[in-house]
């Protein structure tokens, strides 16, 4: 499948958007919060904070959202690719690199000098898009704390 050019074109009915006002937040929150092994529990308040402050993307089937991503960035020098995930009952069909095809050719990302992101199983993907292992991961810290939606004050939704 070749990538979109923008958010008005379709392929076989499956598109990509950035406009958040089509995103279904209880179908996002449904899969980040209850299904997803690195953002389990998030409150849904926090989840529309992370896609509202990032340059999201959501991948409609017809007009059933199917998918999304997002990407934390300053759009000049850096972009952290995040949240992404496809339905379950459209996997295997070659979606996620229509979303990537999408992210990676998108205007606003073009000329980032370093890209990022984390992932348990999908190497494979994104090493087509030129991904790989830190170099260098001695230069690479992280602060981490797992209970933060259990005892902080983002609970309310």
């Amino acid at each position: 499948m070749a990538g979109l050019k923008d958010q008005n074109d379709m392929i076989n009915d499956f598109y990509v958007t950035a406009d958040q006002s089509k995103f279904d937040f209880n179908k996002i929150y449904q899969f980040i919060s209850k299904s997803s092994y690195w953002a389990e529990g998030i409150p849904m308040m926090v989840l529309k904070k992370s896609i509202s402050n990032s340059l999201s993307f959501a991948l409609f089937y017809k007009e059933q959202q199917i998918g999304i991503a997002r990407v934390v960035t300053d759009y000049a020098t850096f972009g952290y690719l995040a949240d992404v995930f496809i339905d379950p009952e459209f996997r295997g069909k070659g979606l996620s690199k229509l979303l990537m095809n999408f992210i990676m050719s998108y205007p606003q990302l073009q000329g980032l000098r370093r890209w990022m992101l984390a992932t348990r199983d999908a190497h494979d993907l994104y090493e087509k898009y030129g991904f790989k292992l830190l170099e260098k991961p001695e230069r690479i810290m992280e602060l981490v704390d797992k209970d933060i939606y259990t005892r902080s004050p983002h609970q309310i939704d």
